[in-house]
């Protein structure tokens, strides 16, 4: 029988051998189909194809568009199929691009097929998705292409991260910033950054956001206060507690008016331009129903505009549009709206969707809006008669670059006053390129934690770079949110060289975390006891933000299980490899994949980071042309031809010359320390080759010759290693 078999799917959760990225690795057993490549199999690649048009443009081995269909007209296999099907399947389902691989393992029919796993829930699905769909075109059955896609698409909707936080996670990642970010919960609240440099944002809020700020923006009758003290123009208005006091406030205030909820988002509740008592009374229960009180105001004339403030510069603006539609003399009002509304690509139930769908039934506003026209939803309107449907909570036109300087000015001193460091300002004026005085503009809210997908993706004008600006608020003056991090693997001697550099760097005052062998420690203390080197408690690390440094023990079966728990570090330290310590439990079976595996901490060095190497292990010695960064070679003999070739060519190394430990660059030797002072090597030589890596690691971390003598001299391993 002819199948397709997951055997094991590995989530491996950061860098690894593979990639930069998260990925799965997904062990599958072809079975008999080794012997069915593509091209042996009469119709498959018509129907793949058909069911997925998206597969003419991977590239696959041959680098260029169709480079896959040509690999599947020439001949290649399930697991190779199922790769390309899996990243397709995300694709479609709104995570375009990613890494994929398939790699044959050492028994016949069985392989590895790795793909980008954007979230591991979500690309599991896609996973077996892939599977499924790839059996049924070998078999010539049908599958449900459009459903399939549309359940990751849902599924991904409720488990990614949501635009507005996305877009800001983005900005901070790119190649201009290289601000790392780690995802905190199920939801949308993300650190930004490592440790005591990081930062948080929760949406559009960021943990500079203040809790009495938010509290004040969701008071609106405060907000208009204290905006109106400090000379902000706001409309006229009161909090009401009936609909006979609603009236008697729009008496007060002067026809027409504006019923709007207190606490209200989104424009919900919000009924306008009312001009009779029975308007403003049946509007009243729309927006008690929406908030905890309700609020009568004068209306402005004019457009309505979100501006978006994000420190202390407005960064950009969009401009509301009333929603009509357009009767044809056949169709009824419910029919129009779902014609002609719902039927907008902008609209969805989603989160990434800017509109949402509107549904009748769940719109009181607009049952009332069409009550003021004399129409109901069943109405039939006569050919070319405009409805006007909603007139408030759309905004569609990126007006950023006409806004008046003085509007600008305005709306960012509300944000102060507010006290928000981003806040969305809607505000209504005739002409957003005018000054607010002599057209009587006024802000109408000041909302916390503004979404910014009408920015993002607006119907008409150019999209602004919203998540930019949020992250260069937040991390100021080129600051990346990156403490020192040092990863450190091995075959031998690992824990050890943790544990020195770790006490190199808090001798240097740093608050240094350590996860080791020996357990966990947010500087001198430990707060875990046991085996502490893997993913979990270097992420935890991490994410403590009392911490300055961090130093990380990786085991080759981490990395090749788990991943690294660091996209880059500031230093990455390989002691030696052991080429006979395999690990068959990850199909690590050869010299050659356990180099690909230790490669990986090499791999991750920052641009501006060092690999601190051992000269003495010719394996270890060649990973020099894989980092980044700067090389610093350690070794027991300062003569060793690899340490005079790098140090001729301007490099570091830290070596041994006449029982002494010097510090070499290029042409020059600074003496640290003597062997015979080092009671470490008093009680087991070996220790050497894992002192001069520490010491290798701190100078790469610019520690003076003075920091490293007194931590080497005092440093004490810990009993438990």
């Amino acid at each position: 029988m002819k199948s397709i078999e997951f055997l094991k799917i590995v989530h491996l959760r950061g860098p690894n051998m593979w990639t930069y990225r998260p990925v799965l690795e997904a062990w599958v057993d072809i079975g008999e189909l080794e012997d069915c490549p593509s091209n042996t199999l009469p119709g498959f690649t018509e129907r793949l194809v058909a069911w997925l048009p998206g597969l003419r443009q991977h590239r696959c081995s041959y680098g260029e568009e169709g480079g896959f269909v040509m690999r599947l007209e020439e001949g290649t296999w399930p697991a190779h199929i199922m790769e390309h099907v899996t990243l397709e399947l995300q694709n479609q389902a709104g995570m375009p691009g990613g890494f994929g691989r398939a790699r044959s393992m050492t028994q016949v029919g069985r392989y590895k097929v790795v793909v980008r796993a954007w979230h591991e829930d979500v690309t599991r699905e896609a996973l077996y998705a892939a599977r499924d769909l790839v059996m049924a075109a070998i078999e010539d059955k049908p599958f449900d292409v459009a459903g399939t896609v549309k359940r990751l698409h849902v599924m991904a909707d409720r488990k990614m991260l949501g635009p507005s936080t996305a877009c800001i996670v983005d900005a901070a990642g790119d190649k201009s910033r290289r601000i790392p970010h780690i995802r905190l919960n199920d939801g949308n609240l993300v650190q930004l950054g490592y440790g005591a440099k990081s930062r948080r944002i929760w949406t559009a809020e960021t943990d500079r956001t203040s809790a009495i700020a938010e509290s004040i923006a969701g008071d609106k009758d405060l907000t208009k206060t204290l905006l109106a003290t400090c000379g902000v123009p706001v409309p006229e208005g009161r909090i009401v507690d009936s609909p006979a006091d609603a009236w008697e406030a729009a008496q007060e205030i002067g026809l027409p008016v504006v019923v709007k909820p207190d606490d209200g988002n989104h424009g919900r509740g919000v009924s306008l331009e009312l001009m009779t008592e029975a308007e403003v009374e049946a509007a009243y229960p729309l927006a008690d129903a929406e908030g905890s009180g309700v609020m009568v105001e004068r209306y402005i004339r004019g457009e309505e505009h979100r501006l978006l403030v994000v420190g202390d510069r407005m960064v950009a603006a969009c401009r509301g549009e009333s929603i009509y539609v357009m009767g044809d003399g056949r169709s009824n009002i419910r029919a129009l709206i779902d014609s002609q509304l719902n039927t907008d690509p902008r609209r969805g139930e989603a989160e990434e969707f800017p509109l949402e769908t509107i549904v009748l039934d769940q719109e009181p506003g607009i049952l009332l809006q069409l009550e003021r026209q004399k129409v109901n939803a069943d109405s039939v309107p006569a050919i070319g008669q405009k409805i006007l449907i909603q007139r408030t909570g759309t905004y569609a036109t990126d007006v950023t670059d006409v806004v008046h300087p003085d509007t600008a000015r305005i709306v960012c001193l509300a944000a102060k006053i507010v006290g928000l460091d981003i806040a969305g300002i809607d505000l209504v004026a005739e002409d957003i390129s005018q000054p607010l005085d002599g057209q009587g503009g006024a802000i109408v809210e000041v909302n916390a934690g503004p979404s910014l997908l009408m920015h993002l993706k607006p119907a008409v004008g150019q999209p602004r770079p919203v998540g930019a600006a949020i992250a260069d608020h937040l991390f100021q003056n080129g600051d990346n949110g990156r403490i020192p991090v040092v990863g450190i693997t091995g075959s031998h001697n690992t824990t050890a060289v943790a544990q020195i550099v770790a006490q190199l760097l808090q001798f240097n005052g740093l608050r240094t975390g350590l996860a080791c062998s020996t357990g966990l420690y947010h500087d001198r203390r430990r707060v875990q006891e046991g085996n502490c080197a893997g993913w979990e408690p270097g992420l935890r690390l991490l994410v403590s933000r009392s911490l300055d440094a961090a130093v990380i023990e990786n085991p080759a079966s981490t990395m090749a299980g788990e991943g690294l728990a660091y996209d880059r570090c500031q230093v990455g330290v390989i002691t030696d490899i052991d080429n006979a310590a395999l690990m068959p439990e990850h199909n690590i079976d050869s010299a050659e994949l356990l180099f690909k595996v230790f490669r990986t901490q090499i791999d991750v060095v920052l641009p501006g980071g060092m690999a601190v190497l051992n000269a003495d292990d010719p394996t270890v010695a060649e990973m020099a042309d894989l980092s980044d960064g700067e090389v610093i070679f350690f070794a027991t003999d300062a003569a060793l031809p690899l340490i005079v070739a790098h140090r001729q060519k301007g490099g570091r190394a830290v070596v041994v010359r006449d029982g002494t430990i010097v510090l070499a660059a290029a042409s020059l030797e600074a003496p640290l320390l003597a062997l015979s002072a080092l009671p470490l090597l008093q009680d087991s030589p070996a220790h050497l080759s894992g002192i001069l890596a520490a010491l290798g690691a701190g100078w790469a971390l610019g520690l003076t010759p003075e920091i490293l003598r007194a931590g080497i001299e005092t440093h004490r391993p810990d009993p438990a290693a």
